[in-house]
């Protein structure tokens, strides 16, 4: 297995990645473009399951006894993959609510 530190960086960096495709999406679906923030949105969804993969191999090596040491910036990685996933699961639940107001927003012209 990789150095703890450099599997830690990988999340790190995939997650940061997943939350810029996150802030993409929010700001297609500020103009109303549903089917792009919805394409972002999958791009943001393969960059965290990618990281929450690095993630589980780290913890299944330990759990089946491989020595490890403690890492403050695998725990940070954790953090930040969590805050992240989180993010992108309020915003996939941005999507219907903001395709009803722009619904009724045709309607009411």
């Amino acid at each position: 297995m990789k150095d703890i530190n450099s599997i830690a960086m990988e999340v790190i960096m995939d997650a940061g990645d997943g939350r810029v495709k996150i802030d993409e999406a929010l700001a297609a679906l500020a103009l109303g473009d549903l089917s792009g923030a919805g394409t972002l949105l999958k791009d943001a969804e393969n960059l965290l399951v990618k990281a929450h993969n690095a993630q589980t191999e780290v913890i299944q090596n330990q759990v089946s006894g491989e020595d490890m040491e403690y890492s403050l910036l695998f725990v940070h990685a954790q953090d930040t993959l969590m805050t992240i996933t989180t993010e992108l699961r309020m915003t996939q639940k941005l999507i219907p609510i903001v395709g009803m107001l722009l619904n009724n927003k045709k309607e009411d012209k």
